[in-house]
Protein backbone atom coordinates (compact mmCIF):
# COMPACT_ATOMS: atom_id res chain seq x y z
CA UNK A 1 0.00 0.00 0.00
CA UNK A 2 2.92 2.20 0.63
CA UNK A 3 4.75 2.06 -2.41
CA UNK A 4 1.38 3.76 -3.71
CA UNK A 5 1.71 7.07 -2.29
CA UNK A 6 3.16 10.00 -2.65
CA UNK A 7 4.63 12.36 0.00
CA UNK A 8 5.43 16.20 -1.77
CA UNK A 9 8.66 17.35 0.35
CA UNK A 10 7.96 19.64 3.11
CA UNK A 11 4.44 19.19 2.39
CA UNK A 12 2.26 21.53 4.38
CA UNK A 13 -1.47 22.51 3.86
CA UNK A 14 -2.42 25.75 2.74
CA UNK A 15 -5.95 25.86 4.88
CA UNK A 16 -7.05 24.49 8.16
CA UNK A 17 -9.60 21.89 8.70
CA UNK A 18 -11.92 24.22 9.40
CA UNK A 19 -11.44 26.14 6.30
CA UNK A 20 -10.64 22.90 4.36
CA UNK A 21 -14.25 22.23 4.99
CA UNK A 22 -15.64 26.30 4.24
CA UNK A 23 -13.49 25.80 0.75
CA UNK A 24 -14.76 22.63 -0.16
CA UNK A 25 -18.44 24.07 0.39
CA UNK A 26 -17.63 27.22 -1.96
CA UNK A 27 -15.72 25.22 -4.60
CA UNK A 28 -18.89 22.87 -5.05
CA UNK A 29 -21.55 25.72 -5.12
CA UNK A 30 -19.56 27.67 -7.14
CA UNK A 31 -18.29 25.01 -9.65
CA UNK A 32 -22.01 23.47 -9.83
CA UNK A 33 -23.78 26.48 -11.04
CA UNK A 34 -21.03 27.46 -13.66
CA UNK A 35 -21.45 24.48 -14.79
CA UNK A 36 -24.77 23.69 -15.28
CA UNK A 37 -25.14 27.46 -16.82
CA UNK A 38 -22.59 26.46 -19.20
CA UNK A 39 -23.82 23.33 -20.49
CA UNK A 40 -28.14 23.98 -19.76
CA UNK A 41 -28.67 21.26 -17.08
CA UNK A 42 -31.14 20.94 -14.16
CA UNK A 43 -30.48 19.49 -11.08
CA UNK A 44 -31.79 16.05 -10.36
CA UNK A 45 -32.26 13.98 -7.75
CA UNK A 46 -30.69 10.33 -8.43
CA UNK A 47 -30.60 7.00 -7.13
CA UNK A 48 -27.59 5.29 -4.88
CA UNK A 49 -28.59 1.90 -5.72
CA UNK A 50 -30.31 0.09 -8.55
CA UNK A 51 -31.52 -3.76 -9.40
CA UNK A 52 -28.91 -6.26 -11.38
CA UNK A 53 -31.66 -7.05 -13.38
CA UNK A 54 -31.86 -3.24 -14.95
CA UNK A 55 -28.65 -3.50 -16.65
CA UNK A 56 -28.24 -0.05 -15.85
CA UNK A 57 -25.25 0.00 -13.63
CA UNK A 58 -21.57 1.27 -14.54
CA UNK A 59 -19.58 -1.81 -15.66
CA UNK A 60 -16.45 0.46 -15.99
CA UNK A 61 -13.72 -1.37 -16.74
CA UNK A 62 -16.09 -4.47 -16.81
CA UNK A 63 -13.76 -6.41 -13.93
CA UNK A 64 -14.77 -4.39 -10.64
CA UNK A 65 -16.80 -6.38 -8.41
CA UNK A 66 -20.40 -4.25 -7.56
CA UNK A 67 -21.61 -3.82 -4.11
CA UNK A 68 -24.55 -6.12 -3.96
CA UNK A 69 -27.55 -7.21 -1.66
CA UNK A 70 -30.99 -8.71 -1.71
CA UNK A 71 -33.90 -6.48 -0.33
CA UNK A 72 -36.41 -7.52 2.84
CA UNK A 73 -40.05 -6.16 0.23
CA UNK A 74 -38.09 -6.24 -3.41
CA UNK A 75 -37.10 -9.30 -5.16
CA UNK A 76 -33.91 -9.63 -6.71
CA UNK A 77 -30.91 -8.05 -5.79
CA UNK A 78 -29.31 -4.77 -5.65
CA UNK A 79 -26.55 -3.03 -6.63
CA UNK A 80 -24.87 0.07 -5.14
CA UNK A 81 -24.19 2.55 -8.39
CA UNK A 82 -20.71 2.75 -10.09
CA UNK A 83 -21.64 5.30 -12.27
CA UNK A 84 -24.85 6.18 -13.41
CA UNK A 85 -23.59 6.60 -17.07
CA UNK A 86 -26.83 5.01 -17.92
CA UNK A 87 -29.38 5.64 -15.39
CA UNK A 88 -29.06 9.68 -16.77
CA UNK A 89 -29.69 8.50 -20.51
CA UNK A 90 -32.97 6.80 -19.46
CA UNK A 91 -34.03 9.92 -17.10
CA UNK A 92 -33.39 12.32 -19.99
CA UNK A 93 -36.04 10.22 -21.99
CA UNK A 94 -38.83 9.93 -18.96
CA UNK A 95 -38.38 13.64 -17.72
CA UNK A 96 -39.24 14.68 -21.65
CA UNK A 97 -35.96 16.74 -22.46
CA UNK A 98 -35.28 18.27 -25.71
CA UNK A 99 -31.78 18.68 -27.57
CA UNK A 100 -29.65 21.50 -25.78
CA UNK A 101 -31.13 20.63 -22.53
CA UNK A 102 -29.72 18.46 -19.65
CA UNK A 103 -29.55 17.17 -15.88
CA UNK A 104 -26.42 16.61 -13.23
CA UNK A 105 -26.88 15.18 -10.17
CA UNK A 106 -24.85 14.87 -7.06
CA UNK A 107 -23.49 10.98 -7.77
CA UNK A 108 -22.16 8.68 -4.49
CA UNK A 109 -20.63 5.57 -5.28
CA UNK A 110 -19.10 2.75 -3.73
CA UNK A 111 -16.23 0.82 -6.13
CA UNK A 112 -14.79 -1.80 -3.74
CA UNK A 113 -12.14 -2.77 -6.14
CA UNK A 114 -10.68 0.95 -6.55
CA UNK A 115 -6.81 1.53 -4.88
CA UNK A 116 -6.44 3.54 -1.99
CA UNK A 117 -3.47 6.18 -2.69
CA UNK A 118 -3.50 10.08 -3.49
CA UNK A 119 -6.26 10.05 -6.03
CA UNK A 120 -9.05 7.33 -5.56
CA UNK A 121 -11.00 6.25 -2.66
CA UNK A 122 -13.27 3.36 -2.28
CA UNK A 123 -16.18 6.29 -2.18
CA UNK A 124 -16.76 8.15 -5.22
CA UNK A 125 -18.23 11.17 -5.36
CA UNK A 126 -18.85 13.04 -9.01
CA UNK A 127 -21.32 15.61 -10.53
CA UNK A 128 -22.81 13.35 -13.07
CA UNK A 129 -24.40 14.78 -15.74
CA UNK A 130 -26.08 14.54 -19.26
CA UNK A 131 -27.37 16.46 -22.02
CA UNK A 132 -29.66 15.94 -25.01
CA UNK A 133 -28.05 15.92 -28.54
CA UNK A 134 -28.45 15.55 -32.28
CA UNK A 135 -27.66 12.97 -34.57
CA UNK A 136 -25.42 16.55 -36.14
CA UNK A 137 -23.92 17.31 -32.92
CA UNK A 138 -22.21 13.89 -32.18
CA UNK A 139 -19.01 15.55 -33.97
CA UNK A 140 -15.54 15.56 -32.13
CA UNK A 141 -16.35 19.64 -32.62
CA UNK A 142 -18.86 19.71 -30.58
CA UNK A 143 -17.30 17.25 -28.01
CA UNK A 144 -14.49 19.53 -27.84
CA UNK A 145 -16.58 23.05 -27.63
CA UNK A 146 -18.13 20.93 -24.28
CA UNK A 147 -14.61 20.03 -23.26
CA UNK A 148 -13.77 23.60 -23.45
CA UNK A 149 -17.33 24.70 -21.27
CA UNK A 150 -15.86 22.68 -18.69
CA UNK A 151 -12.62 23.42 -17.98
CA UNK A 152 -14.16 27.08 -18.59
CA UNK A 153 -16.10 26.72 -15.55
CA UNK A 154 -13.24 25.15 -13.81
CA UNK A 155 -10.80 27.99 -14.28
CA UNK A 156 -13.82 30.23 -13.10
CA UNK A 157 -14.20 28.07 -9.84
CA UNK A 158 -10.59 28.35 -9.03
CA UNK A 159 -10.42 32.48 -9.63
CA UNK A 160 -13.60 32.44 -7.44
CA UNK A 161 -11.72 30.46 -4.50
CA UNK A 162 -8.44 32.04 -5.08
CA UNK A 163 -10.05 35.26 -4.23
CA UNK A 164 -11.59 34.24 -0.97
CA UNK A 165 -8.61 32.16 -0.26
CA UNK A 166 -5.67 34.27 -1.65
CA UNK A 167 -3.29 31.80 -0.09
CA UNK A 168 -4.06 29.68 -2.84
CA UNK A 169 -1.80 29.85 -5.79
CA UNK A 170 -3.28 26.63 -8.28
CA UNK A 171 -3.88 27.59 -12.09
CA UNK A 172 -5.82 26.21 -14.68
CA UNK A 173 -4.67 26.53 -17.96
CA UNK A 174 -7.86 27.67 -20.08
CA UNK A 175 -6.53 26.41 -23.51
CA UNK A 176 -7.23 23.07 -23.55
CA UNK A 177 -4.89 20.58 -25.95
CA UNK A 178 -6.67 17.79 -27.72
CA UNK A 179 -4.84 14.58 -28.79
CA UNK A 180 -6.10 11.20 -29.14
CA UNK A 181 -4.78 8.18 -27.45
CA UNK A 182 -3.17 6.63 -30.60
CA UNK A 183 -1.10 9.94 -31.59
CA UNK A 184 -0.26 10.06 -27.70
CA UNK A 185 1.23 6.13 -28.22
CA UNK A 186 2.98 7.38 -31.61
CA UNK A 187 4.97 9.89 -29.51
CA UNK A 188 5.87 7.69 -26.48
CA UNK A 189 5.81 4.27 -27.96
CA UNK A 190 8.23 3.15 -25.55
CA UNK A 191 6.06 4.60 -22.21
CA UNK A 192 3.23 3.20 -20.71
CA UNK A 193 -0.39 4.89 -20.93
CA UNK A 194 0.15 6.58 -17.68
CA UNK A 195 3.51 7.78 -18.36
CA UNK A 196 2.24 9.38 -21.82
CA UNK A 197 -0.30 11.19 -19.33
CA UNK A 198 2.06 12.66 -17.14
CA UNK A 199 4.62 13.76 -20.07
CA UNK A 200 2.05 15.19 -22.34
CA UNK A 201 -0.27 16.97 -19.57
CA UNK A 202 2.90 18.32 -17.80
CA UNK A 203 3.59 20.12 -21.16
CA UNK A 204 0.15 21.34 -21.78
CA UNK A 205 -1.36 22.11 -18.32
CA UNK A 206 -4.82 20.91 -19.67
CA UNK A 207 -5.40 17.78 -21.59
CA UNK A 208 -8.21 16.21 -23.07
CA UNK A 209 -7.17 12.43 -24.25
CA UNK A 210 -9.57 11.24 -26.74
CA UNK A 211 -10.69 8.26 -28.42
CA UNK A 212 -10.21 5.50 -24.94
CA UNK A 213 -11.52 2.11 -25.02
CA UNK A 214 -10.57 0.49 -28.08
CA UNK A 215 -7.20 -0.98 -28.71
CA UNK A 216 -4.38 0.80 -30.67
CA UNK A 217 -2.04 -0.07 -32.93
CA UNK A 218 0.25 -1.31 -30.62
CA UNK A 219 -2.83 -4.03 -29.83
CA UNK A 220 -2.98 -2.22 -26.50
CA UNK A 221 -5.55 -0.46 -25.09
CA UNK A 222 -4.94 3.26 -23.56
CA UNK A 223 -7.40 2.11 -20.81
CA UNK A 224 -10.62 0.14 -20.44
CA UNK A 225 -14.42 1.61 -20.93
CA UNK A 226 -17.10 -0.24 -20.79
CA UNK A 227 -18.88 -0.58 -24.36
CA UNK A 228 -22.50 0.61 -23.76
CA UNK A 229 -22.14 3.90 -22.77
CA UNK A 230 -19.30 5.67 -24.45
CA UNK A 231 -18.66 5.92 -28.22
CA UNK A 232 -14.87 4.89 -28.38
CA UNK A 233 -14.41 7.23 -30.79
CA UNK A 234 -15.72 10.35 -29.61
CA UNK A 235 -14.74 10.36 -25.68
CA UNK A 236 -12.08 11.01 -23.30
CA UNK A 237 -10.58 12.44 -20.36
CA UNK A 238 -10.05 15.50 -18.80
CA UNK A 239 -6.54 15.37 -17.00
CA UNK A 240 -5.18 18.77 -15.48
CA UNK A 241 -1.19 19.07 -14.24
CA UNK A 242 -0.86 18.90 -10.44
CA UNK A 243 2.18 20.68 -9.37
CA UNK A 244 2.33 19.35 -5.63
CA UNK A 245 2.04 15.29 -6.97
CA UNK A 246 3.62 16.41 -9.92
CA UNK A 247 1.28 14.11 -12.06
CA UNK A 248 -1.69 14.52 -13.98
CA UNK A 249 -4.92 14.36 -12.19
CA UNK A 250 -8.23 13.03 -14.13
CA UNK A 251 -10.88 14.75 -13.02
CA UNK A 252 -13.71 13.59 -15.81
CA UNK A 253 -14.49 10.97 -17.93
CA UNK A 254 -17.12 11.93 -20.40
CA UNK A 255 -17.98 11.24 -23.89
CA UNK A 256 -20.49 11.40 -26.86
CA UNK A 257 -22.31 8.78 -25.95
CA UNK A 258 -23.62 5.55 -28.14
CA UNK A 259 -25.88 5.15 -30.62
CA UNK A 260 -27.40 1.50 -32.40
CA UNK A 261 -24.46 1.02 -34.71
CA UNK A 262 -21.90 2.05 -32.07
CA UNK A 263 -23.19 0.11 -29.56
CA UNK A 264 -23.48 -2.85 -31.30
CA UNK A 265 -20.25 -3.05 -32.45
CA UNK A 266 -18.73 -2.33 -29.54
CA UNK A 267 -20.58 -5.03 -27.51
CA UNK A 268 -19.44 -7.37 -30.33
CA UNK A 269 -15.66 -6.16 -29.74
CA UNK A 270 -16.37 -7.02 -25.68
CA UNK A 271 -18.36 -10.02 -26.49
CA UNK A 272 -20.91 -8.58 -24.53
CA UNK A 273 -23.80 -8.85 -27.52
CA UNK A 274 -25.61 -10.59 -24.32
CA UNK A 275 -26.52 -7.36 -22.86
CA UNK A 276 -28.78 -5.97 -25.96
CA UNK A 277 -31.89 -8.10 -23.83
CA UNK A 278 -31.64 -5.71 -21.21
CA UNK A 279 -34.12 -2.11 -21.51
CA UNK A 280 -31.61 0.29 -20.88
CA UNK A 281 -29.97 -1.19 -24.18
CA UNK A 282 -33.08 -1.96 -26.00
CA UNK A 283 -33.92 1.46 -26.02
CA UNK A 284 -30.37 2.96 -27.63
CA UNK A 285 -31.13 0.04 -30.12
CA UNK A 286 -34.89 0.85 -31.35
CA UNK A 287 -33.92 4.25 -31.18
CA UNK A 288 -36.31 4.91 -27.78
CA UNK A 289 -33.39 6.69 -25.88
CA UNK A 290 -32.51 10.12 -26.94
CA UNK A 291 -28.81 10.51 -28.50
CA UNK A 292 -26.89 12.25 -25.73
CA UNK A 293 -23.50 13.24 -24.56
CA UNK A 294 -22.23 13.09 -20.67
CA UNK A 295 -19.69 12.50 -18.00
CA UNK A 296 -18.30 12.84 -14.78
CA UNK A 297 -16.62 14.94 -12.49
CA UNK A 298 -14.65 14.29 -9.64
CA UNK A 299 -15.55 16.57 -6.77
CA UNK A 300 -13.00 15.38 -4.58
CA UNK A 301 -10.47 15.87 -6.85
CA UNK A 302 -11.29 19.04 -8.24
CA UNK A 303 -11.45 20.50 -4.45
CA UNK A 304 -7.92 18.57 -3.95
CA UNK A 305 -6.60 20.42 -6.97
CA UNK A 306 -7.89 23.92 -6.21
CA UNK A 307 -6.57 23.58 -2.96
CA UNK A 308 -3.31 22.33 -3.46
CA UNK A 309 -4.07 19.35 -1.61
CA UNK A 310 -1.61 15.54 -1.40
CA UNK A 311 -4.31 13.55 -0.46
CA UNK A 312 -8.11 12.83 -1.63
CA UNK A 313 -8.75 11.97 1.98
CA UNK A 314 -8.20 15.57 2.96
CA UNK A 315 -11.14 16.70 1.13
CA UNK A 316 -13.07 13.36 1.89
CA UNK A 317 -14.45 11.66 4.40
CA UNK A 318 -13.97 7.69 3.95
CA UNK A 319 -12.52 4.82 4.91
CA UNK A 320 -8.52 4.52 5.11
CA UNK A 321 -6.04 1.49 5.93
CA UNK A 322 -4.73 2.70 9.10
CA UNK A 323 -1.22 2.08 7.65
CA UNK A 324 -1.96 5.13 5.22
CA UNK A 325 -3.30 6.98 8.39
CA UNK A 326 -0.61 6.81 9.92
CA UNK A 327 1.79 7.33 7.01
CA UNK A 328 0.14 10.41 5.64
CA UNK A 329 -0.06 11.76 9.31
CA UNK A 330 3.75 11.45 9.79
CA UNK A 331 4.15 13.72 6.53
CA UNK A 332 1.74 16.42 7.51
CA UNK A 333 -1.59 15.04 5.46
CA UNK A 334 -4.55 15.15 7.80
CA UNK A 335 -6.99 12.58 6.31
CA UNK A 336 -10.62 13.52 7.31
Amino acid sequence: MSSHLVFPADYDPKLSLRETQRAIKLTKDTFQIKLSAALHLDRVTAPLMVTQASGINDDLNGVERKVHFTMKEVDGTAEVVQSLAKWKRMALYRYGYQPGEGIYTDMNAIRRDDDCDNLHSLFVDQWDWERVITREERTLGFLKSVVQKIVKALAETNAVLKEAYPVLTAEINENVTFITTQKAEDRYPDKTPKERENLLTKEYGSLFLMQIGGALKSGQKHDGRAPDYDDWSLNGDILIWDPVLDCAVEISSMGVRVDAESLHRQLTVAGALGRERFPYHQGILNGTLPLTIGGGLGQSRICMLLMQKAHIGEVQAAIWPEEMRTLCAAHGINLL
